[in-house]
């Protein structure tokens, strides 16, 4: 493993338009667009990354990565469509505090880097995520999405250049 996608989902892989007109689909608890998912594996195919889960979806899959709930198995499903796979999740390091307060990108970062550090093979990553989080570090490697949204072809050809070392 060299390079690296750490993935968040809501706000990525799918957006506040895109959910407002698919509340079908949200009460079935597929919430992903699969147009999002078509720009995320060009993306992860034309860098060769591995894609690594920080999002809240990651409790949602045991320690083997298999999913526990509809939401994450419709998720596998999409990757699998596309040939895409989740290589693993970053470790948690939420607090009770944070999980009441819902204030999750408090610790995303620390969480990000946390699992670089731990996986000394790493040349390049970047982090897909819509929120702000609050590391000058991890900025530098981040493609902000916009949560109404989600993933546009701007953001992977700048995630591209980031996984190219062109930050």
């Amino acid at each position: 493993m060299s390079k690296v996608l750490f993935l968040d989902i809501d706000g990525v892989l799918n957006s506040d338009l895109w959910n407002d007109s698919h509340r079908e689909e949200i009460s079935d608890g597929t919430l992903i667009d699969e147009g999002k998912i078509k720009l995320l594996a060009g993306l992860v195919k034309e860098t060769d990354s591995e894609i690594i889960l920080h999002s809240g979806w990651r409790f949602w899959f045991d320690t083997e990565l298999k999913p526990l709930c509809t939401q994450a198995n419709k998720l596998v499903e999409l990757l699998e469509k596309e040939n895409l796979h989740i290589s693993g999740v970053t470790p948690d390091l939420t607090t009770e505090e944070i999980r009441k307060t819902k204030k999750f990108s408090l610790v995303k970062a620390d969480e990000i880097l946390l699992w670089i550090n731990l996986h000394n093979s790493v040349t390049e990553w970047v982090v897909l995520d819509d929120l702000d989080l609050h590391s000058a570090q991890i900025s530098r490697h981040q493609v902000k999405t916009d949560q109404t949204i989600g993933l546009t072809l701007e953001n992977v050809k700048q995630a591209v250049k980031i996984l190219s070392g062109n930050k």
